[in-house]
């Protein structure tokens, strides 16, 4: 009796490792947007800005280094990524203006690509057996989730006794022990078949398929409202949500201020989407993923009306991190194993990247308008809705995929 092939591999781990600790540094961003606004004086819209530049960065850099991946090695790809990360922290730290701040998380956004889904995602799903490929990917996704727990809590209590000058070099310092991680990243190229297509022939194919366009429109909500929560919902409590009651069971855990559960409910997020990302990759083993990707998208939309037409309090806040927490990342193992089915793992990472550009053109959007709207009206209600209703878009565009594979040349 053949052994089935083991599921957790060692370039599973470190690639889980890597993740954890990018995800980590990137989730924690919304936490300093208080602290250095309030330093220097700026707007709510000119770190936001800072912020939609890095997701912006982070896209356009998805394609590359997936490309440089599957160019020049996986291995080379991330020494770059986690060398251009660590300095656009440091340089940031020493950054007095809303021009140096915006221009320096260019790097930072690169350095996130260089380190995250669109290189690691390629890599884990070349290791894993047919068989394994949905959990694993799932498994590395959860991962980036867990980096979202530890992320934000982290640097609030780092600024607790450091300036967020100095969390920026600890974080910096952070992702380049990653790189001790890279000699266990090694997997197989592609079979035989995939080889003989040139890269350009696979994206020609990609391009004229009207799924990878639909693949393409629908991740672009994603990006929108995880980049917004992520950057704008500590601010949005802190400001926001009714005061905590000092006897209730959230000042007995330590949550005292609205700014300390604002940290906690991005942690809270992350905590749940571990369990909905790792559902997620088992359902897509045995269930076809557009239909999945549809109801998530839908799930998130209901979820997100119904928390804006509620009261705001701690209560409410707490559920919606968790319900929302459990269809965040879920979307991602989802789509890469999409793009892998249809086109293969040879060019997965760049085919991949290209669509998460369209999620980082929704981060932009989020982060940014956010910022804007908020010093034009005192608060987010009206970007809260964009994000609503283009939710809903994305659970009908998926609907038409045509998931089955394309055929390779012979």
């Amino acid at each position: 009796m053949q052994k089935s092939p083991p599921l957790m591999t060692p370039v599973l781990l470190a690639g889980c490792v890597i993740i954890l600790v990018s995800f980590a540094i990137r989730a924690s961003f919304g936490v300093f947007q208080i602290p250095i606004a309030d330093e220097f004086g700026w707007a709510r819209s000119e770190f936001s800005l800072a912020i939609a530049i890095q997701n912006l960065a982070w896209g356009i850099g998805q394609p590359i280094f997936a490309a440089i991946a599957e160019k020049f090695t996986d291995r080379k790809a991330l020494i770059l990524g986690a060398l251009i990360y660590a300095a656009g922290l440091v340089l940031s730290s020493f950054a007095v203006t809303p021009t140096a701040h915006q221009v320096l998380e260019i790097l930072v956004g690169f350095g996130v690509a260089g380190t995250g889904f669109g290189v690691i995602l390629a890599v884990v799903g070349r290791a894993s057996s047919d068989e394994n490929r949905s959990m694993s990917l799932a498994i590395a996704t959860a991962a980036g989730s867990g980096g979202q727990v530890i992320g934000a809590p982290l640097a609030e209590w780092m600024l607790g006794f450091l300036d967020w000058q100095s969390v920026f070099v600890i974080f910096a310092l952070a992702i380049l022990a990653v790189l001790l991680l890279l000699p266990a990243m090694r997997a197989p190229t592609a079979s035989r078949a995939e080889l003989e297509d040139s890269m350009g022939e696979i994206l020609a194919k990609a391009f004229r398929d009207p799924s990878y366009t639909l693949i393409f429109l629908g991740f672009f909500s994603c990006g929108y409202q995880l980049a917004f929560v992520t950057a704008h919902f500590p601010a949005m409590i802190t400001e926001m949500c009714a005061a905590i009651d000092p006897s209730g069971v959230l000042a007995s855990v330590g949550v005292t201020t609205t700014s300390r559960l604002g940290a906690v409910a991005i942690s809270l997020i992350g905590l749940a989407n571990i369990a909905g990302t790792l559902a997620a990759g088992w359902l897509g083993k045995h269930y076809p993923k557009k239909y999945l990707l549809a109801g998530i998208y839908l799930g998130r939309t209901v979820t997100a009306a119904v928390f804006i037409l509620m009261p705001i309090t701690p209560t409410s806040v707490i559920l919606f991190s968790i319900v929302m927490g459990a269809l965040w990342l879920a979307t991602v193992p989802l789509t890469s194993g999409l793009v892998a089915h249809i086109y293969g793992l040879r060019y997965m990472g760049t085919l991949y990247g290209i669509v998460f550009f369209s999620h980082q053109l929704g981060s932009f959007l989020g982060v940014w308008l956010g910022g804007r709207m908020y010093d034009a009206h005192g608060d987010y209600t009206m970007v809260w809705w964009i994000g609503v209703g283009i939710g809903a878009f994305s659970a009908i565009v998926h609907l038409p995929i045509r998931e089955r594979p394309m055929a390779v040349a012979a």
